[in-house]
């Protein structure tokens, strides 16, 4: 039960991860972006720039709204459709741009990772949710450094390392119950299986004699006790067992009444009603 929980809590940790890799932030708002697979990819602290949306909207043809002559670096917000990323970016290259940010044109739950021809391709792009792309497009002012796209090695990082903090805990707390469950397994199995004794009482019931070496009993056939390896002297109380195997009544009754319930000698069981 332990390994499919386990299996369950890492798959449904892989699910999550999305192939979202940096974050886009307006003013105080952020929202996740997935950077294209061709042209360059932002790093360091991340750039920052005024955003502007693309005139055509989906950019797949020259964009006439040029990013201006400003000091600060211009974005283009492009509409997902109609032609491909590849195209779109290189027209917001062209225009003067120094980043595009391409929206979903339908609401999904998953990013894409943009694709194409990184040759002669040298801003970067990004692409965010439909959401995300109309809440950009009706907040953004073209003013400079209103819009930042972070770098995504930094988010990458701060995801491998979230969740390999997750997964460390969940593989923790999969360990102990493991663990805690076989200790209770065990100590269950251990009193379960306790060595059967015969009661005190029942034991008293076998037959007794005191050793006289001078006129040993016929049923005598050892003149040392197997238990304590001490000859028998005279005078010695001896348990006779139904095996006819004689031991010193001090070592046969606890062997009998703590450890077993069988002779020492032939492992035979002593079995008597109580």
């Amino acid at each position: 039960m332990s390994h499919r929980f386990l299996l369950l809590l890492v798959a449904a940790s892989a699910t999550a991860v999305r192939p979202c890799a940096a974050v886009i932030r307006l003013g105080a708002t952020s929202f996740l972006d997935a950077p294209a697979r061709f042209g360059p990819r932002v790093t360091g602290d991340g750039i920052c720039g005024s955003l502007r949306a693309a005139d055509p909207a989906n950019a797949c043809a020259p964009i006439k709204n040029s990013a201006g002559s400003g000091p600060g670096m211009a974005f283009v917000l492009i509409q997902r459709g109609n032609c491909s990323f590849e195209g779109k970016v290189r027209e917001a290259q062209l225009a003067g741009f120094d980043a595009a940010v391409v929206y979903d044109d339908e609401d999904k739950s998953s990013l894409y990772s943009m694709v194409g021809d990184p040759e002669d391709i040298h801003i970067p792009a990004v692409f965010v949710s439909k959401m995300a792309g109309e809440t950009l497009k009706k907040f953004a002012r073209g003013e400079d450094g209103e819009c930042c796209i972070n770098s995504s090695m930094d988010e990458t990082a701060g995801t491998v390392l979230v969740m390999s903090f997750v997964s460390l805990v969940v593989i923790i707390s999969v360990l102990a119950s493991f663990l805690f469950a076989r200790n209770c397994r065990l100590l269950r199995h251990g009193v379960d299986n306790r060595p059967p004794y015969i009661k005190k009482h029942v034991v008293e019931k076998l037959p007794c004699s005191v050793y006289k070496a001078q006129c040993s009993s016929g049923e005598n056939f050892e003149e040392a006790c197997a238990i304590c390896l001490e000859d028998y002297d005279n005078g010695d109380m001896l348990r006779l067992l139904p095996c006819k195997h004689e031991f010193h009544v001090a070592c046969i009754d606890p062997w009998l009444t703590k450890w077993g319930t069988f002779c020492p000698v032939c492992k035979l069981e002593v079995i008597m009603g109580e």
